[in-house]
C-alpha cells in the first residue's frame, strides 16, 4: 500500500516535467504502469484512495510454498483492470524477480502483461509468487527496492528515483539481506550519473500496514508524498 506515497510525489512532479521512460518495481510497477499509460496524477492519487479489496484479506493455508498466505483473487482483478486501461505512451520497464535464480529480469513495454505486474507485486511468503513461461517470478523489489541499473539499461542518462521504503520492517530487512546475499546478481550504481532519489522522511510503516488498506493511512502518505517532493522540485529542472 506504500504505493500512496509515490502517487503523492507524482502530484507534485508531474508539474515540473514528463519523463521520457518510466521503470518500476514492486508496487511502483503499478503506478509505473499508469504513469507511462498517461494516467492524470489526480486519477491515480485517487485510485489509491479506494483500495477496498485489500482492507481485509480471505487468509489461508498455501498449498505449496509459492501460493501465499492471502488470497489474492481481488487484487489481480484489480491489476487486471489497471493493466487494461493503459497501454505505454512511453517506454516502461519492470522489474521482477527469477525466483530460481535469484536474479531480477527487466520486461519492457508491450512484452509486460499483467501477470508481470502481478508478479512484481508478489511479496514473497504472503502473495502468491507467478509462474511464467514455466519459471516462478516475485516481487520486483526482492534484491533491490530502487532499481536504478534497469534505468540505465534503457538509456536513462539522469534519474528521478523514488524510494517509498528506505527503512524496511526489521523482519523483512533480514529476510532480504539473506536472498541478497545468496544472489549473484551485482547491478552496477551509477554513481556518477545526474540522480535526484526522493524517500520518504519517515518511515511509513511495518508489514502489515504495507499490505492492508487504510483510507487514514493512504491519506497520510500521500500528504508525506507531495511534502518530500516539495522540497526537491527545485533541484529537477536543472536536470532537463
Amino acid at each position: 500500500m506504500f504505493g500512496a506515497y509515490q502517487a503523492g510525489v507524482w502530484e507534485v512532479l508531474s508539474n515540473t516535467f514528463m519523463p521520457d521512460l518510466v521503470v518500476g518495481a514492486s508496487i511502483g510497477a503499478l503506478n509505473g504502469w499508469a504513469i507511462a499509460g498517461g494516467c492524470p496524477p489526480e486519477e491515480l492519487r485517487d485510485l489509491w484512495l479506494d483500495v477496498p479489496e485489500a482492507a481485509a484479506y480471505r487468509w489461508r493455508v498455501p498449498r505449496d510454498p509459492w501460493g501465499g498466505m492471502i488470497d489474492a483473487k481481488a487484487l489481480e482483478s484489480r491489476i487486471r483492470n489497471l493493466h487494461s486501461r493503459f497501454r505505454p505512451r512511453i517506454p516502461i520497464g519492470i522489474v521482477i524477480t527469477d525466483l530460481l535464480r535469484l536474479r531480477p529480469i527487466l520486461v519492457q513495454n508491450t512484452d509486460i502483461s499483467w501477470e508481470h505486474l502481478a508478479a512484481s507485486c508478489a511479496v514473497l511468503g504472503v502473495l502468491p509468487q507467478v509462474r511464467l513461461n514455466g519459471r516462478m517470478f516475485s516481487d520486483g523489489g526482492l534484491l533491490g527496492a530502487l532499481p536504478l541499473w534497469a534505468a540505465v539499461e534503457m538509456g536513462a542518462d539522469r534519474i528521478i528515483a523514488i524510494n517509498a521504503m528506505p527503512r524496511m520492517p526489521a523482519t523483512v530487512r533480514t529476510a532480504i539481506f539473506a536472498l541478497r546475499s545468496l544472489s549473484r546478481h551485482r547491478p552496477p550504481d551509477p554513481v556518477n550519473m545526474e540522480k535526484v532519489v526522493i524517500s520518504a522522511s519517515t518511515r511509513l510503516g511495518g508489514l502489515r500496514d504495507a499490505l492492508f488498506w487504510k483510507r487514514d493511512n493512504a491519506d497520510r502518505w500521500l500528504n508525506l508524498g507531495r511534502r518530500d517532493a516539495a522540497r526537491l522540485k527545485h533541484s529537477i529542472p536543472s536536470m532537463f
